[in-house]
């Protein structure tokens, strides 16, 4: 079964050992963040601060900070499984006869099964304030020492396409400026930036904005997948879960938010207005620099009766985020395989954090075949910002890293084998030439064929014949090792 709401998933965690309660009291101004930091590192667990200094609302953080807690948040065993159920509805195809046609009846109806559901009312709502609210009520942490202010961390903002309707959810960090405003970081490239444009380009300047904190997990985690423009990041949640994701309408706005949601801020983005933001203590481990972002302007506030207050810390790597990309890795594999059929496997370090180096081993069957999938990759969606690829043939464990660096040292010729080109860059990358632009690197270290001007012959890589194996496994075992 679905869990039905944040928590739902607490008690899940709890009951996997998974969670610790804090019932003393803690600041949330870099005391948690600290916790925070300890625990994940330390392979801690997910921790519910039940008494923050200055507030009344509990603070929840590393919740799926393990691949342990990012399968009981998915409710599997493995994230992997994810994969297979979505390899499953890429290879289906409609087959011949009634009969055959009868028996994909409940596969389609599982399909439809996944769609938001609208419901009239949700405990989201069970209290709603259109005055005498404040921001600074919440918990909300300011997560480093040089940071601009406080910052929801974990928010789904939720957002409409102005000419098609559709609905966008994505994860944007909001500065707390003061009681009603805070500051919207959706970069240049995101979803809710598009979103502003064409506004813009309408000749609209009010924007309609939601945001949601606290949810079931499958919910939480669907705002930061990479989906394509105007897939329903609310449908994918409902695959996730297997159950639909039931949606209230807000109550002052034309937008629809999670109904099992803790807490829910309306409000609006006036396209014209910025405001300086940051700086942010970020999941590159560095401080992103101050900028200009629009402000959102929060005019009301739901929430449950005794909302709990969800978020994140980012920082030097592994934080929760890297749990959270690693599956994001897993899952999305079969998707990059239907591109790229000739992929066998990719892997994104933690210290590469998402977006500074991929690794991918392929089924290499021509000459060049490595450069033509560094190509694709940075032609596929958020793939574009990968700052580094490194390839390999598909005998090599890319989640091996230290495999990956001794095969690929071996293999490469550095002028032969290393390209250069220019394109999009992440806007958090702060070592590129100008923001938002610059240049990425594509190392082929795939074994060279004669077709590659490779005329050398290419040793075999050192292994024990296997009856040697099977022996010594013998007296391995006899001698007591």
């Amino acid at each position: 079964m679905a869990y039905d709401d944040l928590r739902d998933f607490i008690s899940a965690l709890e009951k996997n050992k998974e969670l610790k309660r804090i019932p003393f009291e803690v600041d949330p101004k870099l005391q948690i963040t600290e916790f925070a930091d300890r625990s994940v590192k330390g392979g801690g667990p997910a921790l519910l601060f039940e008494n923050p200094k200055g507030s009344k609302i509990p603070v929840l953080v590393n919740s799926f900070a393990s691949m342990r807690r990012m399968e009981i948040a998915l409710q599997v065993g493995s994230v992997d499984e994810v994969a297979k159920r979505i390899s499953e509805y890429l290879e289906m195809r409609m087959p011949e006869g009634l009969l055959n046609k009868l028996k994909m009846l409940p596969k389609l109806a599982e399909m439809g099964a996944f769609f938001p559901k609208i419901v009239s009312k949700g405990a989201c709502q069970e209290v709603v304030k259109h005055d005498g609210f404040s921001l600074k009520d919440l918990p909300v942490l300011t997560c480093w020492p040089d940071d601009g202010g406080p910052f929801i961390t974990l928010p789904m903002v939720f957002t409409k396409n102005p000419e098609t309707g559709k609905r966008n959810c994505g994860m944007y960090r909001m500065q707390v400026y003061d009681e009603r405003t805070t500051g919207m970081h959706w970069q240049t490239h995101k979803q809710g930036a598009e979103h502003q444009r064409r506004r813009v380009a309408a000749g609209q300047t009010r924007m309609e904005v939601a945001v949601a904190i606290g949810a079931d997990p499958a919910t939480m985690y669907s705002a930061i997948l990479p989906l394509p423009p105007d897939l329903d990041e609310m449908m994918i949640a409902g695959f996730l879960r297997g159950s639909p994701v039931e949606m209230v309408k807000c109550q002052t706005c034309d937008i629809e938010v999670p109904a099992n949601a803790e807490i829910v801020l309306e409000g609006y983005v006036d396209v014209t207005e910025s405001r300086l933001e940051g700086p942010f203590g970020d999941h590159t481990g560095y401080y992103s620099l101050a900028d200009q972002y629009p402000v959102f302007h929060v005019t009301c506030m739901t929430q449950r009766r005794d909302p709990i207050y969800a978020t994140t810390i980012v920082g030097p790597p592994p934080m929760e985020d890297f749990y959270m990309g690693k599956a994001i890795e897993r899952i999305f594999l079969p998707l990059m395989r239907l591109q790229l059929p000739e992929v066998r496997d990719m892997c994104m370090p933690a210290e590469g954090i998402f977006h500074n180096i991929m690794l991918v081993s392929i089924r290499k069957s021509y000459p060049g075949h490595a450069r033509k999938v560094m190509s694709a990759i940075w032609g596929l969606g958020q793939a574009m910002f990968t700052k580094c690829i490194v390839v390999v043939d598909e005998d090599v464990d890319v989640q091996n890293v230290s495999e990956v660096a001794w095969r690929a040292l071996n293999n490469i010729d550095p002028e032969r084998d290393i390209q250069f080109t220019m394109g999009p860059i992440d806007s958090l990358d702060h070592a590129s030439r100008l923001v938002n632009y610059g240049s990425k690197m594509g190392v082929d270290a795939t074994r060279k064929w004669p077709g590659e001007g490779f005329t050398r012959e290419w040793p075999e890589v050192l292994k024990m014949t296997p009856s040697v194996k099977a022996r010594v496994d013998e007296l391995w075992r006899k001698a007591g090792l």
